[in-house]
């Protein structure tokens, strides 16, 4: 954001029904030379996209405070189960998790906490204190005080896989505006961002040359 800044971009918040409010100028904006749709789960639902391939994919993870953590560990079993431990510089960990395809529950869920915790446990002893561990085996009760916070979210998933397509739509005044998707990454937006956005500007220079491409979808 601080580099997208930096070149002069603006960041403007409003609520968008359909994509052609910003296609016309709306919202106060000046009027584009191109758009482009990074929706997530909203792409289900915004007028102009309303892709009915979109659906979630439920997530919840659990923050506690375990500086001695300097690894990460992740396991996959064959029941789709997912566990993994994932260090932050702040002394924060990260243990999730769950996927749970077109599950829209917004809020974590005692029972799932409890089995991460059993899951991530397993995978990781070293989540409980050394101190305690050297006088009694670990419990999830020994992890319990030291979360911080449970989360809890919607991965962006979409049949087929990701949506990486250009299209020219007519604004208002009958002038072609190209219009870029970018959304249905799931649960790897972050590690595929970089290049799914080196696609997508791609998609952008040759739309403006009047040249549109499917790149994915």
């Amino acid at each position: 954001m601080k580099t997208f800044k930096s070149k002069g971009g603006n960041v403007v918040r409003a609520c968008v029904q359909h994509i052609s409010q910003v296609v016309d100028g709306g919202f106060g904006l000046p009027k584009p030379d191109a758009v482009v749709v990074c929706a997530g789960i909203g792409a289900r639902t915004l007028g102009g996209v309303e892709d009915k391939l979109v659906y979630p994919i439920r997530g919840q993870t659990i923050l506690v405070k375990a500086p001695w953590i300097k690894f990460g560990r992740t396991c996959g079993s064959d029941d789709g189960t997912w566990t993994y431990i994932i260090p932050r510089r702040s002394g924060n960990v990260i243990v999730g998790g769950i996927k749970i395809p077109n599950d829209w529950y917004p809020h974590p869920l005692k029972e799932v906490t409890d089995d991460i915790l059993k899951r991530g446990l397993e995978l990781c002893p070293e989540l409980v204190p050394e101190s305690m561990r050297t006088e009694t085996l670990p419990t999830v009760a020994d992890i319990k005080p030291l979360i911080i916070e449970e989360g809890c979210g919607l991965r962006p998933a979409r049949t087929g896989g990701i949506r990486l397509e250009s299209v020219p739509m007519e604004s208002r005044e009958q002038k072609t505006i190209p219009v870029v998707f970018n959304y249905g990454h799931g649960g790897y937006g972050f590690q595929s961002s970089w290049g799914s956005a080196a696609i997508a500007s791609d998609l952008v220079v040759a739309s403006l040359k009047g040249v549109f491409t499917v790149a994915a979808a």
